[in-house]
């Protein structure tokens, strides 16, 4: 197996990509490395990651630019893009990395392979921390770890192996047992398919995967809706990740930064409401301000509590497109992206990994397509709180029934 380089792996370097720590060399292996080792892994090495941990694309001023094995103009995703290019390209069979704002699911759906994001404290994340910080179980909102592999089997065995407690930890896995999966076959899951998002638009090609896919299901069974009143407000959601996401990023910002965008954040009207405006607030947000989104988080986290006693997965997009061309130019809030012709903001396309980043859910990618370019498409399935089980045993189903990794082929 590979290890995403932001995890401690004894006697290796862990830079985060950030040039100053070139020469920092962990002392001891992270917990979630030091239990896979327990269990018989054997580390082929580390995935390179975009600085810092920063970017939906993996690049950085160490080890350079990690490409898509399926098209090397493209990106693999970030933050985990490495071990999903390694992943794709044959290199292990699974991979351990991280998911604050889609690390783990951008990049299993960017390059055809599984990618797990666990139950919000749910799995060990001692040992992920950037240098020079000790190796301590920080409680970071939003981020968790979680496993990536090339079958949805092997993201079980995984999660079995990561899921135990850790004892000078924060998490929740000392309270609980998982839950097991709630069904066993497909026809008895019931399944809310969500193609479009109010606030980007998404691929003809992501859309097509989606609705053949819900499609199968209904022939194979299982009940399949379009719509629920019980899901909470998808703007609103949005909005409250995209808050969430940046107090978290900034509160790493050095000074000189983060004073810049607080003064950024004074210049944004009171009437704008856009992702970008809540993304400029929430690099500033006052901790009172981050109690009032946390609020209305719970209100979410309320809502999906009720809708999951109607369904057992949602099945959504990653993101809006399959894996898109390089770009690394300067100024990533500058950025765009290109969808069916059309350019939207580089970072909106994350409102779809939000989805189940803010309320802390399971989410399981599975690839199950190839675009007109013949670039992978993933579904993602998230899952009831602490029902990780639930959404992986959803993909190892899709897995047997509609087939699932295949090989890169370079056109």
């Amino acid at each position: 197996m590979t290890v995403k380089e932001s995890f401690n792996v004894a006697g290796l370097p862990t830079t985060w990509g950030i040039p100053p720590f070139r020469d920092f060399i962990a002392a001891e292996d992270a917990v979630a490395v030091a239990r896979l080792r327990s269990a018989g892994a054997v580390i082929l090495g580390k995935t390179n990651v975009p600085l810092g941990l920063g970017d939906i694309q993996t690049y950085n001023p160490i080890y350079g630019t990690t490409n898509n094995p399926w098209d090397l103009t493209r990106t693999p995703g970030g933050s985990s893009g490495g071990s999903a290019a390694a992943l794709a390209a044959g290199f292990g069979a699974v991979s351990v990395g991280s998911d604050l704002a889609g690390s783990l699911r951008v990049p299993a759906h960017f390059c055809g392979v599984y990618a797990h994001k666990a139950s919000f404290g749910l799995l060990p994340t001692r040992g992920h921390t950037a240098p020079p910080a000790p190796p301590l179980a920080y409680g970071w909102d939003l981020g968790v770890a979680g496993p990536m592999a090339r079958s949805a089997s092997d993201l079980a065995v995984m999660l079995e192996f990561l899921a135990e407690p850790d004892e000078t930890g924060l998490g929740i896995a000392h309270r609980l047992a998982l839950p097991p999966a709630r069904h066993d076959h497909l026809a008895s899951y019931r399944v809310l398919v969500m193609d479009t998002h109010p606030l980007i638009p998404t691929s003809t090609d992501v859309r097509a995967a989606i609705d053949r896919l819900a499609c199968d299901l209904t022939a194979a069974g299982a009940k399949v809706e379009g719509h629920s009143a019980l899901l909470p407000d998808q703007t609103e959601a949005a909005r409250i990740f995209m808050r969430l996401l940046l107090a978290s990023a900034a509160a790493f910002y050095p000074p000189d930064l983060y004073e810049q965008a607080r003064t950024a954040a004074q210049r944004i009207d009171e009437g704008d409401t856009s992702l970008a405006a809540e993304r400029a607030r929430g690099a500033a947000l006052s901790y009172r301000d981050w109690i009032a989104t946390d609020a209305l988080r719970t209100q979410h986290r309320a809502r999906w509590s009720e809708m999951f006693a109607q369904f057992d997965i949602v099945l959504c997009p990653a993101t809006p497109t399959a894996a898109f061309p390089h770009d690394q130019s300067a100024d990533q809030w500058a950025r765009t992206i290109t969808i069916d012709g059309t350019d939207a903001d580089y970072f909106d396309q994350l409102v779809w990994v939000g989805i189940a980043t803010a309320p802390g859910l399971p989410a399981t990618v599975a690839p199950v397509a190839r675009s007109r370019e013949g670039l992978p498409i993933g579904v993602q399935l998230i899952g009831p709180m602490c029902e990780d089980v639930t959404s992986i045993r959803f993909a190892q189903l899709l897995e047997q029934e509609f087939g699932g990794f295949s090989p890169p082929t370079l056109g």
